[in-house]
């Protein structure tokens, strides 16, 4: 069955671990009627996180999609992680939804992965609403993490709602309901029905004035995307709620302004009136622009074509998760612009490949419903896909795009994997393969001086899931070595090198020279920039710079001088000597190497190690002892600040100097401190370390 692209909202929960996304999500999913039971988190029953390592674990580790209708409203939902070690799932998801819902905990405010995902979220212009959740518990603060919004995002946040209270239900002035400043009502959710069960009432006169300051704040922020409402709101005229909410809505889809809302959803207090939100506030496929693409076919200069979200546009769509089975792949596709039957064939052109669609099917976390038609604007499971990849563009044949692909960060950790029997080497390597198609940050290959298979990851975490798949899911025998940081090189200075190649082969005398220039280059992206200078063009035809260029580019992905990847450089061809008669690509390709490893050799080596960015929360009587455990990690601090009786230090740290830190940290704080981290940058490593490896 069609759906109306005005009444569908794409939309990700996305939040810093234990802010209680998924939780938020049980109670939509409760609400709307899709489930008749509320999961718990703490028990392992929630119906996003159905793997038994996120029920173990009780966190989200995999990107889970569930649809639900709210009144009029189909909502398509991805519950995303939190942890940084599956900020992959985040990234995609981000890239293929139209709205995101990010949730705050308001005793613990922004924290160091709420700030990744917010960049993630912008960096693909995703509107979003706020949701400050966990009002009820000790030291709740829905001003600071407010004030955090604008302050540590730098957002526009306009409060909706405000709470009444905050706190669990000893506290003086316990968390017990929410104001709609938009309709200027208290609201109170009933404990016995769960929440079900909304009364709705006068604001108390003790709070009349509080509410009536943060509707003026409200009003006073929408000036500016309404002279409508200015007018209404300067002559003292009641500002019709519909008015109030046309205003935001717009403000919102032009990420002008975040609607911040409030509750606890471990209470059932608020869910309802966030559902509202993202019906109101958040946009249809329909308010989306058209996606970009290059039209692939193009003969000359790639042109630029758009896809408008409409069922009767050429279909295009985009991978982004696969999920890997027994009876085939199923491939996440968002589907951008017209309709997609099962049963038909498409074109990939990134792989310039013919697909077949064999089947549609719609999810629902770890349920699936078969479906003969998709359209514009929907998120379908397809099976029977072989040549594509998460980040490919799947399109009509007689009308190709090719969409611009999803970017994952590199991987930090890797450690080394070897299979108990010769027996178990085989299935390993095709495990590998197919947990490599599922997750973008992960690296599986074979080590040529030892033999080992090396596999790499976001952080200790995420390689420590993926032997537990192993041993669990696959019933391989495997044994794990300890973890090794993934370490990259960059060069000392620049240098200009020439090669040359002068010798015989085949009885044919072979002579060429090319000069090349290797060049330090900080935060080069991509990491290795291959070039030629204007002059090389004059000095060399086309095919033998081609084949200089090309033989740099593979030298280059061989690594530095210790084996490492190389980042951060740049090679420029600077020209070259063509011999008359004694030329040939195979010359120019036998120069070329012999500059590359002439330059490397001369440009000196700068060993780089992976830097991690620390959050760490713990009570104040420990600082003194977080303080000097950290200066021993050759951390730097880089800033500590309080937040009631507990303190926050930000640092950065190397990694190789954070295994186990985990470990350290509850040792230290007889567990009751809590750290996050994410990859910050790549930084040179101390003359010890490189010695280790010389």
């Amino acid at each position: 069955m069609a759906r109306k692209l005005e009444k569908l909202r794409n939309i990700g929960i996305i939040a810093h671990i234990d802010a209680g996304k998924t939780t938020v999500t049980e109670r939509m999913l409760y609400y709307t009627g899709v489930t008749h039971r509320m999961g718990e988190v703490d028990k392992g029953t929630t119906v996003t996180d159905f793997d038994p390592e996120e029920q173990q674990r009780g966190i989200t580790i995999n990107a889970a999609c569930v649809t639900f209708q709210w009144k009029d409203v189909i909502v398509n939902l991805i519950d995303t992680p939190g942890h940084v070690d599956f900020t992959a799932e985040v990234e995609r998801s981000l890239r293929v939804l139209d709205g995101g819902v990010v949730v705050f905990s308001a005793r613990e405010g922004v924290e160091a992965q709420s700030e990744t995902v917010w960049r993630q979220a912008d960096r693909y212009h995703v509107p979003r609403l706020a949701f400050v959740n966990k009002m009820d518990r000790e030291g709740a603060d829905f001003q600071r993490t407010y004030d955090e919004i604008h302050d540590r995002l730098q957002a526009n946040p306009i409060a909706v709602q405000i709470p009444v209270g905050a706190g669990p239900a000893h506290a003086p002035d316990p968390f017990r309901g929410v104001i709609d400043l938009i309709e200027m009502k208290f609201r109170a959710f009933k404990g016995e029905t769960l929440g079900a069960e909304i009364i709705e009432g006068p604001i108390p006169d003790e709070l009349r004035d509080e509410a009536e300051l943060w509707r003026t704040q409200m009003l006073d922020q929408l000036f500016d995307y309404s002279n409508e409402l200015a007018e209404l709101h300067l002559a003292e005229e009641p500002v019709p709620a519909e008015l109030i909410r046309r205003v935001l809505r717009d403000a919102t889809l032009h990420l002008l302004v975040v609607p911040v809302l409030c509750g606890s959803a471990l209470h059932y207090i608020g869910i309802q009136p966030l559902l509202d939100a993202v019906a109101w506030y958040l946009p249809s496929p329909a308010d989306m622009p058209p996606v970009k693409g290059i039209d692939p076919k193009a003969k000359k200069q790639p042109a630029e074509v758009t896809r408008r979200p409409d069922p009767e546009e050429p279909f295009c769509g985009l991978v982004f998760k696969i999920v890997a089975d027994k009876h085939g792949d199923l491939h996440f596709v968002r589907v951008y612009s017209g309709r997609l039957k099962a049963g038909t064939r498409v074109y990939n052109p990134g792989k310039d490949k013919k697909e077949n669609v064999s089947q549609l099917w719609h999810v629902q976390a770890d349920r699936r419903t078969q479906v003969e038609q998709v359209e514009a604007g929907d998120i379908v499971g397809v099976i029977g896909l072989r040549h594509s990849v998460t980040g490919d563009t799947i399109c009509s044949p007689q009308h190709p795009i090719l969409l611009e692909q999803i970017k994952f960060p590199e991987t930090v950790i890797s450690m080394a994997i070897e299979p108990e029997s010769t027996a178990d080497r085989k299935k390993l390597a095709e495990t590998l393969e197919m947990m490599k198609r599922q997750d973008p940050t992960f690296r599986a290959e074979e080590s040529e001086e030892t033999g080992q298979t090396i596999i790499s990851g976001m952080g200790e975490l995420h390689l420590e899931i993926i032997k537990n798949r192993l041993l669990r899911d696959f019933n391989l025998n495997v044994r794990v070595h300890k973890p090794r940081v993934s370490y990259r090189e960059t060069v000392e200075r620049t240098v200009e090198v020439t090669g040359t190649c002068h010798r015989q082969m085949g009885g044919q005398m072979l002579t060429a020279e090319v000069r090349v220039r290797l060049e330090p280059l900080p935060d080069a992206e991509p990491p290795v920039i291959v070039t030629a200078a204007p002059e090389a063009e004059e000095e060399l035809t086309r095919p033998y710079l081609e084949a200089v260029l090309e033989v740099l580019r593979e030298q280059a992905a061989g690594g530095g001088s210790l084996g490492f990847p190389l980042m951060n450089v740049r090679f420029t061809v600077l020209g070259g000597k063509v011999h008359e008669t004694e030329s040939s690509e195979i010359a120019f390709r036998q120069a070329a190497a012999d500059a590359f490893h002439k330059a490397r050799q001369e440009a000196g080596i700068v060993l780089l190690e992976p830097i991690m960015r620390l959050q760490i929360t713990l009570p104040e009587e420990y600082l003194g002892d977080f303080v000097s455990d950290l200066q021993q990690r050759r951390a730097v601090i880089t800033k500590t600040e309080s937040k009631g009786r507990t303190m926050v230090i930000h640092a950065e740290a190397p990694l190789a100097n954070l295994f186990g830190y985990a470990d350290a940290m509850r040792g230290l704080s007889q567990g009751r401190a809590s750290c996050s981290m994410e990859p910050a940058t790549y930084a040179p490593a101390p003359a010890e370390v490189l010695k280790t490896f010389l």
